[in-house]
């Protein structure tokens, strides 16, 4: 590429970002038009050239920094379900705004002081990345939200983790924080221990 600024920004960018590296709008459109730039979303670009990466996480995690992998998309990350969802469950504490995006995202609400509980980050591409619950709270969180996710969903999921040298004290330390997932979850553990 030649120099107009486009190599000062990182893969992803805002269109206020490419202002900022000198690219008039005219340049950006006209970039954009050629191939050389992909539109993920509003005044959202991706170059080109840069590595193959989820557009739709991407752009959640532009647009919403809390935003948080979970239920059966965390289950399918986990690899704790063969289920292939038809939408990406994000969460958001409950007192966020759920940002309008392009991709096709079931948001979940959370509250906020327990959003953080098994929460950890993955990178989606070289300077963003997005929060995945961790296997344990996503387990948790299919037997608290069953009537959303399904009671076979939460079993199956269960016991892969288990089979997979998941331990029910782990399950047992987040499930705490959701007290009403604790009956739900002690019975499921009693069935399958």
């Amino acid at each position: 590429m030649t120099s107009t600024g486009l190599e000062r920004l990182p893969s992803t960018f805002t269109y206020a970002q490419a202002l900022d590296a000198g690219l008039s709008h005219h340049r950006l459109y006209s970039l954009r038009d050629t191939g050389a730039l992909h539109q993920v979303g509003r005044g959202l670009y991706r170059k080109a050239d840069a590595e193959l990466t989820d557009l739709d996480l991407l752009e959640v995690a532009k647009r919403a920094p809390e935003a948080t992998i979970c239920l059966l998309s965390a289950l399918v990350r986990h690899d704790l379900t063969d289920a292939i969802p038809a939408r990406h469950d994000i969460a958001l504490p409950r007192d966020k705004w759920h940002p309008r995006v392009s991709g096709v995202i079931q948001w979940h609400s959370f509250e906020a002081a327990t959003f953080d509980v098994g929460r950890t980050t993955v990178p989606i591409d070289d300077t963003t990345t997005i929060g995945l619950y961790s296997a344990p709270r996503t387990i948790v969180d299919t037997y608290r939200l069953r009537n959303t996710a399904g009671s076979d969903v939460a079993n199956e999921a269960l016991r892969r983790w288990l089979h997979g040298g998941g331990q029910p004290a782990q399950l047992i330390a987040v499930a705490r924080a959701f007290p009403r997932a604790m009956p739900a979850l002690l019975h499921a553990l009693e069935v399958l221990l």
